[in-house]
């Protein structure tokens, strides 16, 4: 099953694995960022629905380091044994 939504990381967030826990973790980062990516998509073709409050650079520097963490988490992944 792929994980798409916030939503389908509930049981694996409050499991008393870690590791389903870490998936979890994983998992929302993931998702979170491709919603913010999204949502400059929109923002450069001038299709959103909202003004956002932020300036550009620091929704692109939010993206820069949940990339960075996405990757930290990868690697915790493959160290730990944990599947992703």
């Amino acid at each position: 099953m792929r994980i798409t939504e916030l939503s389908q990381t509930v049981e694996m967030m409050t499991s008393s694995d870690y590791k389903e826990r870490f998936k979890a973790e994983y998992y929302q980062v993931q998702i979170r960022l491709e919603k913010l990516r999204v949502m400059l998509e929109k923002w450069d073709k001038n299709k959103l629905d909202f003004t956002p409050t932020c300036p550009k650079s620091t929704y692109t520097w939010q993206i820069k380091v949940m990339e960075d963490y996405l990757q930290i988490l990868k690697a915790r992944a493959n160290m730990e044994g944990v599947g992703l």
